[in-house]
């Protein structure tokens, strides 16, 4: 039986999943007396909806969320953000209790590589080095020997003796930004990410004409056709990072608006334009990112439920992948 289908079960005969909140509560208010009554704090992702960022203590990417979880004296980490950034909280911090608002907050992405085909996969290619994107499940982890973000991605493959082949997982676009980048010819897992292989190519063209001053800015797991007309290509936080110091003030960003919350924060006298999927939606965003809500924040919190949990295998092997990847990032200096 799978740790979700436990998890399920343990809620259910909590009565957890019948809970209806109290509309007139302040759940800003009730949020935050809960973590201070149980030593929690709050990790958000930059895709949460605009409440959860706001009440959140820490707003980021998901690794340097987790990083930041395990520095901090916390007894509880509450993840606002997906199933496979909430397992590397619990990696980072075994002796932790750490809470996903929706267990049902999965990703696309990590979903495109089970562990099982991976690991069939990987036994074609013995003598080749497994680097995969932190975007994946706890248990690819345990088959892989160095992760990586799409921060310090060009780094990790430019480690990597040039004679030893090397498997790329599981976003095949960020491998072929990457094959570009560096140009080591990497193998690669065919997966990718709902949201970012959405973006039309025709409808950024149009708003790019109506936007002629814009930068069109984008994440790495867009498509190549869409990467080709950026001019410039970042993590969420690189480009979060470059709307700041850019001279320009529009911007047409390619990545799950929910970024442009902060984008807005940080510079208000500036205007940023989610680029169009190509689809009937106004913008793309993150169904399973959305799952989330500021009520199911607050229920989590109240009942501690539902809690990830990992076999001590997985957070020992999972967790050596993630530590070579800090290795080689701190004597890049990154």
């Amino acid at each position: 039986m799978s740790i979700l289908t436990l998890a399920e079960q343990q809620l259910e005969q909590k009565g957890y999943l019948d809970i209806d909140v109290n509309p007139t509560l302040d759940l800003f208010e009730e949020i935050e007396k809960l973590k201070k009554e149980k030593n929690a704090i709050i990790l958000a992702h930059y895709y949460q909806e605009p409440d959860i960022q706001d009440i959140a203590d820490y707003i980021g990417d998901s690794l340097g969320l987790s990083q930041q979880a395990a520095k901090t004296d916390a007894e509880i980490i509450v993840f606002a953000g997906v199933h496979f950034m909430a397992e590397t909280a619990k990696m980072l911090s075994p002796q932790k209790k750490v809470l996903l608002p929706d267990l049902k907050a999965g990703c696309s992405l990590a979903d495109s590589c089970p562990p099982p085909l991976f690991r069939k996969f990987k036994e074609k290619y013995p003598d080749h080095v497994v680097v995969s994107y932190i975007n994946c499940t706890a248990e690819l982890k345990t088959l892989t020997d160095i992760c990586c973000t799409s921060t310090n991605a060009v780094q990790i493959i430019e480690s990597i003796p040039k004679d030893k082949g090397i498997i790329f997982a599981p976003d095949v676009n960020l491998g072929r930004y990457l094959i570009k980048k560096t140009g080591r010819d990497l193998v690669l897992w065919n997966g990718s990410c709902m949201v970012h292989e959405i973006f039309s190519h025709e409808k950024i063209v149009k708003l790019k004409m109506r936007h002629p001053g814009a930068e069109f800015i984008a994440h790495p797991e867009c498509e190549p056709h869409i990467l080709e007309m950026a001019d410039f290509i970042g993590s969420t936080t690189g480009l979060l990072k470059y709307t700041q110091r850019s001279a320009a003030t529009e911007f047409i960003v390619a990545t799950e608006p929910g970024i442009i919350h902060q984008m807005e924060k940080a510079s208000p006298q500036k205007t940023f334009i989610p680029a169009p999927p190509n689809n009937t939606c106004a913008c793309n965003e993150c169904p399973h990112m959305k799952r989330n809500t500021l009520e199911k924040l607050y229920v989590c919190m109240k009942y501690e439920l539902p809690e990830i949990t990992l076999p001590d295998w997985v957070i020992e092997q999972g967790r050596a992948s993630i530590d070579r990847m800090l290795e080689i990032s701190a004597k890049a200096g990154l």
